[in-house]
């Protein structure tokens, strides 16, 4: 920076880590922070109090609404940095993520946080007892591609390597990541329910008329809305040969993700992890 820009990184990046995102408004018009600010403006996040009450408000928020899915979280600043980053990821065009780090490190949490402050839907599979390849391409249809394909909904499909009971599955998110589909996945009574509640949901839609005759046509519509609206994250453990191997076999996983590595928490957010939870006491 010093040598080829003649600049000092320091004095340019007064807010450290470097953060930019659009969920915490900060750009006021004419400068005048006595008027509202703008929303949904990409910026960098200077104010970190306010971001962290963003955050905070989202997660009290999320608590009312999903009751059965409360999270007691600590938003500490490295937790929200990855907030910030899953966030940017999924709200855009063709984003999908990789978070690589160990079993308890927030990767599922956050993700669920970050994407409800964007407003999106998730979807995380269950998998009982007797779950095999036959149930997975059934909730690929029904719980996937339909839930965001037919009326552009943006979906976050949130899947773990604890997961992976048949490495099929990587074959189809491998696809999922390089095409937006999965080849031969549906069945002629898929296809028939594809069309219908395209034309369903685009009924008062005028240019869809143009196409509404050309079934061939309203399945392309649903192929690109369905890969324009579907966001994958994969939480992943480099613990162990299994997660190279993948790597190597689906390189999709590494070159259309972003990859962001869950390291291990620094000494001041366990310090603030224990004030809040001793200060109950």
């Amino acid at each position: 920076m010093n040598e080829k820009f003649k600049k000092n990184w320091d004095k340019i990046v007064v807010h450290k880590p470097l953060l930019f995102s659009s969920f915490t408004p900060l750009i006021h018009p004419d400068n005048d922070e006595t008027k509202k600010p703008y929303n949904d403006i990409y910026c960098e996040l200077t104010n970190r109090e306010k971001v962290k009450k963003t955050c905070e408000d989202g997660l009290a928020d999320f608590n009312m609404m999903y009751r059965a899915k409360r999270m007691d979280l600590v938003l500490f600043t490295d937790a929200i940095e990855h907030i910030v980053k899953i966030h940017r990821v999924i709200t855009t065009q063709l984003g999908h993520s990789l978070l690589v780090g160990v079993g308890g490190s927030g990767r599922k949490s956050l993700t669920e946080l970050a994407t409800f402050l964007a407003g999106y839907q998730i979807e995380v599979i269950e998998m009982p007892k007797g779950y095999n390849f036959i149930s997975w391409r059934e909730d690929m249809v029904k719980k996937i591609f339909l839930a965001c394909g037919v009326e552009s909904n943006p979906l976050v499909f949130l899947f773990s390597d604890t997961q992976i009971i048949n490495e099929a599955f990587l074959e189809d998110i491998n696809n999922i990541l390089n095409n937006g589909e999965i080849p031969n996945l549906y069945k002629a009574e898929d296809i028939v329910q594809i069309i219908e509640s395209v034309k369903e949901a685009n009924k008062a839609n005028p240019e869809f008329r143009e196409i509404a005759d050309d079934n061939n046509k309203v399945r392309e519509k649903f192929a690109q809305q369905a890969k324009n609206s579907l966001h994958m994250v994969l939480a992943m453990s480099p613990i162990g040969d299994d997660f190279k191997r993948r790597l190597r076999m689906f390189p999709s996983l590494v070159n259309c993700c972003a990859i962001d590595w869950f390291l291990p928490w620094p000494k001041e957010a366990l310090e603030d992890v224990a004030n809040v939870f001793l200060g109950k006491i």
